[in-house]
């Protein structure tokens, strides 16, 4: 059965915008027949977003969740270590911490910015854990705390400097996972060059994409050639194929580096529409009763990847989970947060933990459509939808103006 002609369409939560060089870059690698892990659009790929994050080394890998796991083998994370990580988060970080043989520890976010809580991981590292032999141990597993691993969730940076104050008072190692916080910064920092290592992914619904793809950057040149080593089924220079440790096969291709030097080309314009609709949700929801806007810091600038409200069942009068099911019958994509890290049987052999903020964020969050190429059109209905759903009646701001 045919749609009929008045019925509107549909509003992704997040697609990609390809409206540069990709075609041209990518007709280029299919002439020349450079398609594969090798060719010059990696080499361009790396140095382009290198200089964006000044003073690094960039690696192309095959995926967020593939750098990731380089990251933590290479500043040092062992099998039985244990690592802290955001437990309100995509369950990736958690599983490329068990990737590389160790443990999570989950901490919970604090309630203004929904980023680690750095209180908690303080308390845990002070109370919880003791020094012995130049190494700090948890006290309850008796294994060894190597490392951070702080999410920037939903274009939001966390609190680095505190982060990276603990880390360096204790000796651990930290490894900033920032796929979805391309572009934002911490007192004009990029995110990723903070920490010992920094990740990004490229998935088709990230603030630029390669289709699929990530990269490990960091101020340390040692690092970076582990990665790219151990990228590269850690064969050892030359033409023999010698191998002295178990590597992977996390190269990025050809083409897909070419879709990345095109989109990092619209880079500060795709950063720049994101805050615009930032602004807009946010000015369009702060009066309605029970829903609460993501905000941002004032020594933070927000890539803003996906807006995110927090619906209050009570005062708004409907749960996120009714809510999101009502924008769907309109044609509205919108998703709730991740199920907090704590609480996921994949994961249930971790060390227990409370998170209670994570516990919220994850009944009442919402993300709202977020794409580059959003319409302000599509962007008023997403808004309107959201008012007359509201139990209090409240007219919808996009009406009255």
């Amino acid at each position: 059965m045919s749609m009929p002609s008045d019925f509107p369409q549909s509003i992704p939560l997040s697609e990609p915008f390809l409206g540069g060089r990709e075609r041209e870059y990518v007709d280029e690698c299919l002439r020349t027949g450079w398609v594969s892990t090798a060719g010059k659009f990696v080499e361009q790929f790396e140095a382009r977003f290198a200089e964006r994050h000044p003073g690094t080394g960039a690696v192309a890998v095959a995926s967020g969740t593939a750098a990731l796991h380089l990251a933590l083998l290479a500043v040092g994370v062992e099998p039985e270590d244990e690592v802290l990580v955001s437990s309100m988060t995509f369950i990736a970080p958690a599983n490329a911490i068990r990737y590389a043989g160790a443990w999570p520890v989950f901490i919970d976010a604090e309630p203004d910015h929904w980023q680690m809580d750095v209180r908690q991981v303080s308390e845990f590292l002070v109370h919880g854990c003791e020094s012995r032999a130049g190494s700090l141990f948890n006290r309850a597993t008796g294994r060894r705390v190597s490392a951070l691993l702080p999410v920037h969730i939903l274009g939001h940076p966390a609190d680095m400097d505190a982060l990276m104050e603990i880390a360096s008072r204790h000796g651990l190692k930290v490894v900033e996972d920032a796929t979805e916080s391309l572009g934002a910064m911490v007192g004009g920092r990029p995110v990723g060059t903070i920490g010992h290592a920094g990740c990004f992914s490229f998935n088709g619904n990230k603030l630029m994409t390669t289709g699929g793809g990530g990269m490990v950057v960091s101020k340390d040149q040692e690092t970076c050639r582990l990665v790219r080593y151990l990228s590269t089924q850690a064969k050892e220079p030359g033409n023999e194929y010698l191998h002295k440790k178990v590597g992977f096969n996390y190269r990025l291709t050809n083409i897909q580096a070419a879709l990345g030097c095109a989109q990092l080309e619209q880079l500060d314009e795709f950063l720049e529409k994101k805050r615009a609709i930032a602004l807009a949700y946010s000015s369009a929801f702060s009066a309605v009763p029970g829903i609460r806007c993501q905000r941002e810091a004032a020594w933070a600038r927000s890539a803003w990847w996906l807006f995110t409200i927090l619906v209050d069942p009570v005062r708004f009068g409907r749960s996120s989970r009714e809510l999101i099911g009502l924008l769907g019958g309109d044609g509205i994509s919108c998703r709730p947060l991740w199920q907090p890290m704590h609480r996921s049987a994949a994961h249930s052999r971790s060390p227990e933990a409370s998170c209670p903020v994570a516990d919220r964020l994850f009944e009442e969050g919402v993300s709202l459509p977020s794409s580059v190429g959003l319409t302000e059109i599509d962007r008023r209905r997403v808004s309107d939808a959201i008012h007359a759903r509201a139990s209090s009646g409240t007219p919808p701001s996009e009406f009255s103006r």
